[in-house]
């Protein structure tokens, strides 16, 4: 079972514990202060809270570049990238003698150049003793959930795509995701099979990595557990499926209406945060950036939080009936609790005062071990109220229902220009929301569109107020064929997820009526978007890369690299599967959405399959506009 987030809070407790057995019990001789640079702080916010590190002897943690003052007595342990800047920094910490003792890890191996550097700078201060052990960890990468990894960085679309980029430029972004990948391998000990189109940036990336492991594999200290063994069948070891963004641009901008995907889109769900912000503020990323920091408020989500596992895939207004479900059955066991410890309520059947007593101080006892989880319950419930209810008011404002109906009939081949032109003029939505939406319509068209059609559409954007250069960009891409496989994922397929999408026209008058007064009566009334009712591209390519479909145009076509053999000796032959675990990483960002449909074909699978999606970065429909629009300035767009 690949479990990335588990993994990767094993190696980092391992470091908070000097690189020793994380032991149960923490002593006054383990308490310790942790450095973190920008990057690792994002690598350990979604997986320890302030709590966790407490437990674990933490009693500060800092910022690497920030002015620290001396703390005597006390080990620091160390956790940052190997940039020059953070070695400059990490000896002068030394050489000020900011600790008593420094233990250094970096989030990959850090060069040599770098080490003597470090070495240099340490001995001339006369502070070699300062540092007791230096470290090199394979944690360049951001555990969200349990199958949900970002190697977290930022604008990789832009670097890889960009007209006036350098090579060195490129090559530094492509070794930055290569020693991410490579990071994930070694956390979770696993040395894959490789697949991913010809020739682009996947291939690039895909081969390097393919090195990478082959070296790992022939030094004398071996990182994975599995190496020992040698060669090894192909159906214990799992399939990584490389990809390019452009493979499937339609889901990077397209709109969601399931949970998970809704709150990130809408709400800026980031590192497993969500910040809501006041009613003042408009909802969407750009209203909680104008909202400004005092009117928000921070809920945490993750794989500790019920409600949230459980819903994350549902369609919204079946998020808003279980709300309420989960409100009454919390209401009905309190209720329960009260008729308990009420006065009189183990007197029934029994006349014994002893009796009498041994019942109600089992009653009390049971009431007092059950307060404290139906508590934490209600702080859930709570939560999840006020995130819905966000997501409502944002819903209604941007009509976002049809938005994501037009958008799903685009790619069904259900709507044409005059459906998408009645809603872009209905004055309904945000620019960007119209902008979104006629990304969709030129990538959903199995050619490009006609000049009169993409004339007349960059009218009404324009009219609308949304700056068009994303989609001058997204055409000029269609028109030199460098846009993916479009919809002809779900034709080649033959089959859908789901039923047939029903008609959507007046899903919000129940919005109208509701809003503002809870949610108890959100999903009456409401017919469900059937989210899936189509196979996007990417579940149709990794399902015919997985089950091994020989005879596919995908399994056919795309390239194979296996660390374990020769350089340029795997064959289709390695990669028939059918594989039972599958990474799926998206070069250029990707999204709680697309790693849905993923899931949802995994859990159809007889047996299931266990599929880990990861991207360099996971970004809104919004933020992945941007980089359009900035790649469109960058190419002499208007």
């Amino acid at each position: 079972m690949l479990n990335v987030r588990h993994k990767q809070s094993e190696v980092i407790l391992k470091a908070l514990n000097f690189n020793g057995a994380p032991g149960k019990d923490t002593t006054a001789e383990s308490y310790k202060v942790l450095v973190l640079d920008k990057f690792t702080k994002d690598v350990i916010a979604p997986l320890l809270r302030l709590n966790d590190l407490r437990k674990h002897g933490v009693t500060l943690h800092l910022m690497l570049e920030a002015e620290r003052q001396p703390i005597p007595d006390v080990p620091a342990v160390y956790l940052v990238t190997p940039s020059p800047a953070n070695v400059e920094r990490v000896a002068a910490d030394a050489a000020a003698s900011l600790y008593d003792s420094m233990y250094l890890n970096f989030t990959v191996p850090i060069p040599g150049k770098l080490v003597e550097e470090l070495a240099a700078g340490v001995v001339k201060a006369g502070a070699l003793s300062r540092v007791s052990k230096l470290y090199d960890q394979y944690i360049s990468f951001i555990a969200l959930e349990p199958s949900l990894f970002s190697l977290g960085q930022p604008e990789t679309y832009i670097e890889l795509n960009d007209p006036q980029a350098r090579d060195y430029q490129i090559e530094a972004t492509v070794s930055n995701i290569v020693d991410g990948l490579f990071s994930v391998c070694v956390t979770l000990g696993v040395v894959p099979i490789i697949r991913c189109p010809r020739g682009g940036a996947a291939e690039h990336i895909a081969s390097a990595l393919d090195a990478k492991l082959r070296d790992a594999l022939k030094s004398r200290t071996n990182l994975f557990s599995e190496g020992v063994l040698g060669l090894s069948a192909s159906l214990s070891r799992p399939l990584l499926c490389l990809f390019d963004r452009n493979f499937d641009l339609s889901a990077a901008v397209q709109h969601s209406w399931t949970y998970k995907p809704l709150v990130q889109d809408v709400l800026g769900l980031k590192l497993n945060r969500i910040a809501l912000q006041s009613e003042a503020a408009g909802p969407g990323p750009a209203g909680m950036m104008a909202g400004g920091a005092a009117s928000k408020k921070h809920y945490d989500v993750d794989e500790k939080d019920f409600f949230w596992e459980a819903c994350g895939a549902h369609a919204f207004p079946k998020v808003a009936e279980e709300v309420e479900t989960q409100l009454q059955r919390y209401r009905a066991a309190v209720d329960e609790i009260n008729k308990k410890t009420a006065a009189h309520a183990g007197q029934e059947g029994a006349f014994d005062p002893d009796e009498l007593l041994r019942r109600n101080t089992q009653n009390l006892m049971q009431a007092v071990s059950s307060l404290p989880e139906l508590q934490e319950q209600k702080k859930v419930l709570d939560k999840h109220t006020n995130i819905a209810t966000s997501l409502l008011g944002a819903i209604k404002m941007r009509a976002l229902d049809q938005y994501y109906n037009t958008a799903e009939d685009l790619l069904t081949g259900k709507a044409d220009l005059a459906a998408v032109l009645k809603l872009l003029q209905s004055g309904k939505g945000a620019p960007m929301d119209k902008l979104r939406l006629a990304l969709i319509y030129i990538l959903a068209q199995d050619g490009l569109p006609s000049e009169q059609e993409l004339s007349e559409l960059e009218q009404v954007m324009r009219t609308g107020g949304a700056d068009v250069t994303a989609l001058q960009y997204v055409r000029t891409l269609k028109r030199n064929n460098l846009t993916g496989s479009g919809k002809g994922g779900a034709e080649a397929m033959g089959h859908h997820a789901g039923g047939t999408m029903p008609s959507q026209n007046n899903l919000l008058d129940w919005a109208d009526k509701t809003f503002g007064s809870g949610l108890s009566q959100v999903a009456k009334g409401v017919k469900t978007l059937l989210s899936g009712a189509r196979q996007a591209p990417l579940a149709a390519c990794v399902e015919v890369l997985m089950e091994g479909k020989a005879g596919m145009p995908e399994f056919d076509s795309f390239a194979v690299f296996d660390p374990k053999l020769p350089p340029g000796r795997a064959n289709l032959e390695r990669a028939k599967g059918p594989f039972r675990e599958g990474i799926v990483f998206m070069i250029g960002g990707g999204n709680y959405a697309e790693r849905e449909t993923l899931l949802n074909w995994a859990q159809r699978c007889m047996p299931p399959r266990q599929v880990l999606y990861g991207a360099t970065e996971l970004l809104s429909g919004e933020e992945f506009v941007q980089q359009l629009s900035e790649l469109g300035r960058r190419s002499g767009g208007r």
